[in-house]
């Protein structure tokens, strides 16, 4: 089939076939990306081009096969025709004629024959040949509609992914700014219970302080009672003051 190719297409014509075709063949679209995408475009094109020239060779040779077989049946139509003729011919030299007729239609038959053969079987490749590109075509067209809804659907995914990352992006910047706001909140109360601890400690301590100096300094009335005064002088050793001349000699003794 190859030759007949390069006989009825060109040699050029048929690399280019091969070359799309095996291109195609080859192709794996689960990894394609958009340029290799257009590269298979272009391939496809080409191909399909291929395709609608394959068939017009087809028709022609199909339609040249087709008058030559018809000729041909004419032809043996008009041979069996002249025999029967001949069977009947009593006259010899009508029948004479009649022979060198059906010898003539015979001779043609016969030189059509190997004519009739190639024609034939050049229909028959051309028909192969363009089935095999109709189907390299098909598949190569199903397999260019899968590569580009995977294509399709990688970008959705991607997009959906990436926006899935800045939503998660979003709540994991809102959980940090949570968190330290939690924190912030957190230390100013340890900061507040540790100022009113304080301010208790110190409230406590002033108030102990002024119960000791309550309990330790005599009260107003055992300094305006003359008699509470002497008797808590007496209690402690020391004799209370009731002059003026013995308080006098009482503060000279301190001093001495």
């Amino acid at each position: 089939m190859l030759a007949f190719i390069r006989n009825l297409m060109g040699v050029k014509t048929d690399q280019a076939v091969q070359g799309a075709m095996e291109a195609l063949v080859r192709w794996d679209p689960k990894s394609a990306t958009e340029a290799e995408l257009r590269t298979m475009e272009q391939h496809l094109d080409g191909l399909g081009r291929q395709v609608a020239e394959a068939r017009a060779i087809h028709d022609r040779e199909q339609r040249e096969a087709d008058a030559i077989k018809a000729l041909s049946g004419q032809r043996m139509a008009a041979a069996e025709h002249l025999q029967r003729q001949i069977d009947g011919e009593t006259d010899p030299s009508r029948k004479a004629g009649l022979e060198k007729s059906l010898e003539t239609v015979v001779a043609m038959l016969e030189e059509m024959a190997p004519e009739i053969e190639r024609e034939v079987q050049d229909a028959v490749e051309a028909r192969e040949f363009l089935e095999m590109l109709e189907k390299n075509y098909a598949d190569a067209g199903a397999k260019l509609k899968a590569a580009r809804a995977e294509l399709t659907r990688a970008e959705r995914d991607m997009g959906r992914a990436d926006q899935q990352r800045a939503m998660a992006e979003r709540q994991a910047e809102a959980a940090r700014q949570a968190a330290g706001l939690a924190g912030a909140t957190s230390g100013l109360t340890v900061a507040l219970k540790a100022m009113q601890d304080t301010a208790a400690k110190d409230l406590a301590a002033a108030e102990a302080a002024k119960a000791k100096a309550k309990l330790l300094h005599p009260s107003s009335p055992e300094k305006e009672d003359p008699n509470i005064a002497a008797a808590l002088a007496a209690a402690s050793g020391k004799p209370a003051a009731t002059s003026l001349s013995d308080r006098l000699a009482a503060l000279k003794s301190k001093q001495g």
